[in-house]
């Protein structure tokens, strides 16, 4: 009997303790969660009590090199309903299909769903957007925001590229500098009760956007505008299917114009180009993106070609690096070079007959080239192109650059060297050739093509220059002298007489590249020319793709880069020089 009663009060005394533990436990739990964690749960509470409109960011304008805005903003608002808090469903539904030109069974849908807010209409200008406040319509929200505005429309579509319809940069320098342009979005916080209606005599909460930083390009609108004005002038003379032009400082870089004609609109990214509406209406959802992928391609950047006789320039600077060819070097052109079992010919049948180097470069000899190639050798020859940053991509400021499409260095043999020299069975892109070409003629030190000057923080009122990598002794001092010597007498003497410039001294080269494939009959027309030669301002390069009729770069193409140099070098405020042919030193 004793036990048993030991034993209850043991079972007692045991509740007690757990009934203590637990309740020390509960109370621990409960000043955890009223002290430690109250402005976590403070803050849930809150966000089941709020409801959050959001106040989109004034985007960054890009700016060309003189100011002048390419990318802009325009002042539009955002129509959205609440559903638990419109009075008159049947007015909003008709009031808002008139206004907003919507079908009346998208905006019921819209209006009748139950959910917290429900957008209707966004980049509604604002002329309609205060319309509507003042039908003062329960449960309509008109909210600020603001359209991505392109005052040039076509203008260098393919560089600035366009934003998307959440603000977010999709091609060009809109999605390259996304983060910067972008800014942080605001919103308006407005209290609720448990059934999502606005709680009256709360006063909202407002979170300021801050506005996206600006960016200020070397692209200069003019220079711009003369490129492309120049580059339709060629396709619709030639009825060629694209031309694409680049101008820029070979001293630093600096892009001033980027053409890839035709163009397409930044205020309707979505149209095709070139393809009838109802061809558009024939095209599958999965043909229709690729056709708008192939439209929004930056071919300066994203397309390669095989640069033909322009690579030349290349060839002979390695050569010249290399110490294997002098300016005074004898060479002999019959008109074709055997290599290995291949009869590869130059582009006079008859041949050149006897020719120096300098000549060989002038009369774009392909004899003189394949001799000068075999001489680099194929470890000379890749060694040259590594130092040009040929096989490197430049690292430009705009995405989807194209890597350079070449040979493996061991499975080059003679035929492949020989090709290799003068500009075939290799492909790169305008600006690789053009990066490279830099480096030839502005005394031999590496550029990084960019568009980016500088950033400025309208908060903060600061400017941040941009910096862009070189690498010194690229080339040395005397071949780029020699080099720019060479390619102003293609000019004076040579092939590309066409790009010359009442005035100025210019340097040049023409290529012509046949398509893939083979005896196709498609072309590239090509010809790159800088100047002042002894002290290149400007470079250009100006690709004319399947030209019809006569298709030779130093026919079609070199009249267009002497236009473009014509337009630039006085707007640049670069002052004529003497006429006078002048001396030319052989070293």
């Amino acid at each position: 009997m004793k036990n048993c009663k030991t034993a209850q009060r043991q079972r007692i005394v045991f509740v007690y303790f757990m009934i203590c533990v637990l309740a020390l436990s509960l109370t621990g739990r409960l000043a955890y969660l009223m002290v430690v964690r109250a402005d976590y749960y403070g803050q849930k509470a809150k966000d089941v009590q709020q409801r959050e409109r959001s106040i989109k960011a004034k985007r960054g304008v890009i700016y060309d090199r003189n100011g002048e805005i390419l990318a802009g903003n325009k002042p539009v608002s955002t129509i959205s309903v609440i559903h638990n808090q419109i009075e008159e469903p049947e007015r909003v539904i008709r009031e808002l299909s008139t206004l907003l030109e919507l079908d009346e069974d998208t905006v019921r849908k819209r209006v009748e769903k139950v959910s917290s807010i429900e957008r209707i209409k966004a980049n509604v200008d604002k002329e309609t957007s205060d319309k509507i406040r003042e039908l003062e319509l329960a449960g309509v929200m008109v909210d600020e925001d603001y359209k991505r505005y392109y005052p040039y429309d076509t203008l260098a579509s393919r560089v600035i590229g366009f934003t998307g319809a959440d603000n977010q940069g999709i091609i060009g320098l809109e999605v390259s500098y996304d983060e910067i342009l972008q800014g942080q979005n605001g919103a308006i916080l407005t209290m609720t009760n448990a059934r999502g209606i606005e709680i009256d005599g709360e006063a909202e909460e407002r979170r300021e956007p801050v506005a996206g930083k600006n960016l200020y390009t070397s692209l200069d609108l003019n220079l711009q505008q003369f490129a492309t004005q120049a580059a339709e002038k060629v396709r619709k003379a030639k009825n060629a299917a694209g031309v694409r032009v680049i101008m820029m400082n070979p001293g630093n870089g600096e892009i001033y114009a980027m053409v890839n004609a035709p163009e397409f609109s930044l205020a309707e990214p979505y149209q095709l180009v070139g393809i009838s509406k109802k061809k558009q209406e024939k095209l599958s959802e999965k043909q229709k993106n690729e056709e708008l992928n192939k439209m929004w391609r930056n071919g300066c950047v994203s397309d390669t070609y095989e640069p033909g006789s322009t690579f030349k320039v290349i060839t002979a600077t390695a050569a010249l690096e290399a110490g294997v060819v002098s300016l005074t070097d004898g060479f002999h052109c019959p008109g074709y070079k055997i290599v290995e079992d291949r009869r590869i010919r130059c582009h006079k049948t008859q041949g050149h007959g006897s020719e120096t180097f300098v000549q060989g470069v002038q009369n774009s000899c392909n004899p003189v080239f394949m001799e000068v190639g075999a001489r680099l050798g194929v470890e000379g020859m890749f060694r040259g192109m590594r130092q040009l940053g040929i096989l490197s991509k430049t690292n430009i400021d705009v995405p989807g650059e194209a890597s350079t499409i070449m040979h493996q260095q061991k499975n080059v043999g003679a035929v492949e060297l020989a090709t290799m020299s003068f500009g075939q069975s290799f492909q790169l892109s305008p600006i690789r050739l053009l990066t490279s070409v830099s480096s030839v003629i502005n005394g031999g030190h590496s550029v990084v093509p960019h568009f980016g000057v500088s950033i400025e923080n309208t908060q903060e009122e600061t400017v941040k220059k941009l910096s862009y990598s070189e690498k010194e002794n690229v080339v040395s001092g005397e071949t780029s002298d020699n080099m720019k010597m060479i390619l102003e007498s293609v000019v004076t003497e040579g092939s590309g007489s066409k790009a010359s410039v009442e005035g100025y001294q210019v340097g040049a080269k023409t290529g012509t590249s046949e398509k893939l494939p083979r005896r196709s009959g498609k072309y590239i027309a090509s010809c790159l020319g800088f100047a002042p030669a002894d002290n290149p301002k400007v470079l250009v390069v100006v690709l004319i793709d399947e030209p019809e009729g006569i298709y030779y770069g130093g026919t079609i193409a070199a009249p267009v880069v002497s236009e473009l140099l014509d337009n630039a070098l006085p707007y640049l405020g670069v002052k004529k020089q003497k006429t006078e042919k002048k001396e030319k030193s052989v070293n």
